[in-house]
């Protein structure tokens, strides 16, 4: 399979200059397509990160140990891309692995050559694969490493990789997409409506950054935020997890989570609340970010 990215899109003459430059990793599908279109709309040019960068790449995603499932799932860096380009601004997909390293610091250095900053980093991406609906005595310790690998060291290095820029400019946004998987017990067993050991204990040191990065670094201009999705109809919710026992049709849609991030990094009310985890369907439905959501809610006439 090919590692290299799409060339980067470019508006039409004419358009306005930038809000700043955004970093979307696991983009290319779910909530990571979704805050990568309306940090677009929000004005970003956004740089797009994952591993699949067509349609129809096939890959491990089976959550458990017991199957294998390589079934190509909807969604890629280019279709992602497509969305990013019709709001008018400029999208650079990168291949970016969490679980390699090297395309983290690959990924990054593209997106900073291309177009010389970082000003929002979503961490969004996490590792997908056998161990994630396993429970604990059958999960090899192998899968617990990936899970800690990808969803929290990749965003630390990630982190790293683009805040001497930030801090330099004095001002910079972190969210890392956070998981009540990492603060409460499940309330099932893991393939039976609850999750494994690996995703729980990764997400919840996940949960530590941002607190930290806004006592440390928050006088000298840097923002972060955990944002807790919530219950989120993705797709590869909706093609895999009905046997773990989660229904997609009770999930909110991903819109909701990219309309508050987009708030989160444009608004001045939402700096307040540096360092601090955010509910994003309870921060969107109050504010009336997404009009139509929750169904039946009109859109709001004092934005």
């Amino acid at each position: 399979m090919t590692t290299e990215p799409s060339k980067a899109t470019t508006p039409p003459p004419g358009d306005a200059p930038p809000r700043g430059v955004a970093l979307v990793t696991g983009a290319s599908r779910g909530i990571g397509k979704a805050i990568a279109v309306h940090l677009a709309r929000a004005g970003f040019d956004v740089t797009i990160g994952a591993r699949t960068l067509r349609e129809g790449e096939a890959r491990e995603h089976s959550s458990t140990v017991a199957a294998s499932d390589t079934s190509p799932l909807p969604g890629s860096l280019d279709s992602t891309a497509s969305l990013v380009a019709a709001e008018g601004r400029r999208t650079l997909p990168v291949y970016l692995d969490l679980l390699d390293r090297t395309s983290l610091g690959t990924a990054t250095a593209t997106v900073i050559e291309r177009w010389g900053r970082v000003d929002v980093l979503v961490n969004n991406g996490r590792y997908v694969g056998p161990g994630h609906m396993d429970q604990v005595l059958d999960t090899p310790v192998e899968l617990l490493d990936r899970h800690l690998e990808a969803n929290v060291m990749a965003p630390a290095i990630l982190t790293k990789l683009v805040l001497p820029g930030m801090v330099a400019r004095g001002e910079g946004f972190i969210l890392n997409l956070a998981s009540s998987s990492g603060t409460m017990d499940p309330p099932k067993p893991a393939g039976s409506g609850g999750w494994g050991l690996g995703y729980g204990m990764s997400k919840g040191a996940l949960h530590r950054m941002a607190g930290i990065l806004a006592v440390e670094l928050g006088p000298r201009g840097i923002v972060a935020f955990n944002l807790s999705p919530g219950f989120v109809a993705t797709e590869r919710i909706a093609q895999d997890m009905a046997g773990f026992g989660f229904d997609a049709s009770l999930g909110a849609p991903p819109d909701v989570v990219g309309a508050v991030a987009a708030w989160l990094v444009t608004s001045t009310e939402a700096r307040e609340r540096n360092g601090r985890w955010i509910e994003a369907q309870e921060v969107c439905r109050d504010l009336g970010l997404l009009p139509g959501w929750p169904p039946g809610r009109s859109a709001p006439t004092d934005r």
